[in-house]
């Protein structure tokens, strides 16, 4: 089956970035321990989460027989192996600042090994073709959110006027930036794997409805425990929503309503991710970003005779 693919294509090209932690502190936008914590979610969830995207496209590449989207999954399959990483060393910097996240993140491990593992949890009767089908289009509805999340924080100048940890910042939008650039991809490699339609189509409005409300939970789960465990707190603090919303405002959380009005778009039967975000937009900044110019020099520093 070959792959429609849109006008506006680009390369995907995994970059090997690097940060460094030192003077990040734990509250990375400062007197803003809300908004530091719904973000921080992205580190709980991520390093477990793009391991998984990764060892379920594995499974897949024997199914694709398009050589153009054989190459953006593999490109893909390198970039989130790069998130996964970077985030899990943010892990580390918050164990070493007195927050340890262990007791939330073996959870998030659990889901992803053993329930999304590669055989169904329980024995649950489904053909192997099936469970990877289905787990396909699971990534294919996360990476919906990741992509607008990442045209969120390339935009939201509320980040800048906060004045953040540049690193942390940096982070965020090499990522943002790297989610918009591959947006497209989860969603081809599902199209082209899924099977044949009506039965695809309903696999992708299932997994997205599987995929939102379960998103909404490990999220607000987490900035629970983000902030119940907050070394820097002076007591022990509950996530609100009022606090929530009172960040959204100030620009330093993307709106519910950005985050909503993802799942209709996504489950037009016409829709496809390339609509999401700006393409220009990320290469821009994928082109300044400070870890990404690095790793871009190193690269051809090691080129060099």
């Amino acid at each position: 089956m070959s792959t429609p693919r849109p006008q506006e294509h680009h390369p995907i090209v995994p970059r090997r970035v690097a940060f460094d932690w030192r003077e990040t502190p734990l509250h990375w936008i400062p007197d803003e321990p809300t908004a530091t914590h719904v973000i921080n979610v992205l580190h709980l969830l991520l390093p477990a989460g793009e391991r998984w995207f990764v060892k379920v496209f594995k499974e897949a590449l024997p199914l694709v027989r398009d050589e153009h989207l054989l190459k953006d999954v593999k490109g893909f399959m390198g970039q989130e192996a790069t998130h996964s990483i970077q985030h899990a060393h943010v892990l580390d910097h918050l164990a070493h600042q007195g927050l340890d996240t262990t007791p939330y993140t073996r959870h998030v491990d659990f889901l992803f090994e053993y329930l999304l593992g590669e055989r169904p949890p329980l024995g649950v009767p489904i053909p192997e073709q099936e469970w990877l089908r289905f787990r396909l289009a699971l990534i294919a509805a996360i990476e919906q959110f990741t992509a607008v999340l990442g045209s969120w924080v390339l935009g939201a100048d509320g980040l800048d006027h906060a004045g953040p940890d540049p690193v942390m910042l940096d982070l965020l939008r090499w990522h943002g930036a790297e989610e918009v650039e591959h947006r497209a991809v989860a969603f081809d490699m599902y199209q082209h794997t899924g099977g044949e339609e009506p039965a695809r189509y309903a696999r992708r409005v299932l997994a997205m409805a599987v995929t939102a409300p379960v998103l909404l939970y490990l999220w607000c789960w987490g900035a629970t425990y983000l902030l119940r465990h907050d070394p820097r707190l002076s007591a022990p603090s509950r996530y609100s929503l009022r606090a929530h919303n009172r960040a959204v405002r100030k620009g330093l959380l993307p709106s519910w309503r950005q985050l909503g009005a993802a799942i209709p778009r996504y489950v037009r039967r016409s829709y496809h991710p390339s609509q999401e975000g700006s393409l220009r937009a990320a290469v821009a900044y994928l082109a300044s970003s400070p870890a990404a110019r690095a790793a871009a020099g190193a690269i051809g520093r090691a080129a060099l005779p």
